[in-house]
């Protein structure tokens, strides 16, 4: 005696698992018994990195001015002295503005020379270091700097007629003025929400 035993296993991977099965066509004499083990479906998570408009990345200008007068002239300025500046414009990505324009930002007095005898002029120095938006203090990186005029010409001509009186000609005092512009740029990416 012979048995035939008609066995078709359909398998339908999860991703498909909302879509109806279809019937089908079973040929009508199989002659093979088929056994088929299905393993479960392994769960797995995927992680998207953030989109390039959710990031404004490092190296990203923002425009600053100072808000107060820098110089030499008083020898009042000191080597890590903080100085007050804001944003001048706002800093936007992709449409949404990440940085506001009227941020407050502070920057660092790095080198000071004050004029003196024989025609020196004054020297300021000083880098950018951070902005302020809402409670959070965003890394910056840039350098400034002005230099008051040599007196050179005036200690040589000086030294032709009376030859003490170079040591008396002084050059003038290094001077940034309150407003004016400094380009600093970000030194961290900063992640933001839309």
């Amino acid at each position: 005696m012979t048995i035939k035993i008609n066995a078709f296993a359909i398998v339908m991977p999860l991703a498909f698992a909302t879509v109806p099965a279809q019937a089908a066509d079973v040929p009508a004499a199989a002659t093979t018994t088929t056994t088929t083990t299905v393993a479960p479906a392994a769960t797995t998570s995927i992680v998207l990195p953030a989109t390039a408009s959710d990031v404004l990345r490092a190296g990203t200008e923002v425009p600053l001015v100072t808000a107060e007068d820098l110089t030499t002239k008083g020898k009042a300025l000191r080597v890590g002295q903080r100085v007050q500046m804001t944003v001048a414009a706002n800093v936007e990505q992709g449409g949404v503005v990440v940085i506001p324009s009227g941020s407050p930002a502070v920057a660092e007095i790095t080198e000071v020379r004050n004029k003196g005898m024989w025609g020196k002029s004054g020297y300021i120095a000083a880098r950018a270091v951070s902005v302020r938006v809402a409670d959070r203090s965003i890394r910056l990186t840039g350098a400034f700097n002005d230099k008051g005029v040599t007196g050179t010409g005036g200690v040589v001509a000086a030294v032709a007629f009376v030859p003490v009186a170079g040591f008396f000609t002084t050059g003038t005092s290094a001077h940034i003025p309150m407003g004016a512009a400094v380009k600093a740029f970000l030194d961290e990416d900063v992640s933001f929400k839309r």
